[in-house]
């Protein structure tokens, strides 16, 4: 039964992602004549960095406390 909700599920994606590739991507075209696809890239990037660096800061607070736990 698994498999075969499984199998259904991946070829509604295989078919959903199938139809979006039939249209071009034309705010990307506006972006990139415009000179902001910079900007979108960079805020991407940033947001990235961010949630990385979150990610870290909180590994090093967990461990602090797993380490205070052991003791």
């Amino acid at each position: 039964m698994i498999k075969k909700i499984t199998t259904l599920l991946f070829m509604c994606i295989a078919f959903i992602t199938q139809a979006q590739t039939t249209t071009e991507p034309r705010m990307a075209d506006a972006f990139r004549q415009d000179g902001k696809i910079y900007v979108v890239i960079t805020v991407i990037a940033m947001i990235f960095i961010a949630i990385v660096a979150f990610l870290i800061y909180l590994e090093r607070k967990l461990k602090k406390l797993e380490d205070t736990l052991k003791q």
